[in-house]
């Protein structure tokens, strides 16, 4: 498995983010409609990865954004986790995991302090994956991002230092 940097406009990251969106309506009946640009993804205030299986196919992506403190109530030194994906064909075989670390270590490289993220209550494999990888749950009251009002949604955060 080969994991490349990619900018988040790239082609197969595009062709990827779709499939997720699909994903994401099949299971809340819309896709995220948190705003992203490209430019929240360049080094070093984010990164945005894709795995290639050994035949060169997009088979999984991920990425983080810097976060500073503001009223969706990220801190300042969050790194957002944003677009873990793995497509149905390659699941099984812990892309998502070491996605997840590679994630981690760069945005620590990058000097965040805490890896926060927001997915919900329709993606059990998605909590079970954070959960297993040191992920705290957020109390209701402290939830973040575009979503932190929503009764399916489930903040997490992990320190990175």
């Amino acid at each position: 498995m080969d994991f490349r940097p990619v900018a988040y406009d790239h082609p197969d990251a595009v062709k990827l983010q779709a499939d997720v969106q699909l994903e994401y309506a099949e299971r809340y009946g819309e896709g995220d409609l948190t705003p992203l640009d490209p430019a929240m993804f360049t080094p070093p205030r984010g990164l945005y990865l894709i795995a290639y299986d050994d035949e060169g196919f997009p088979v999984a992506t991920g990425g983080w954004r810097a976060q500073r403190a503001d009223e969706e109530n990220y801190a300042d030194g969050d790194a957002e986790l944003k677009r873990m994906y793995v497509v149905p064909a390659a699941r099984g075989k812990a892309l998502a995991r070491r996605m997840l670390a590679l994630l981690e270590a760069d945005a620590r490289a990058a000097g965040r302090t805490r890896m926060v993220l927001e997915t919900g209550t329709e993606q059990p494999e998605a909590v079970a994956l954070y959960l297993s990888s040191g992920y705290t749950p957020v109390p209701l009251a402290d939830r973040f991002g575009l979503y932190r009002h929503t009764d399916e949604s489930r903040c997490f955060t992990k320190p990175l230092l």
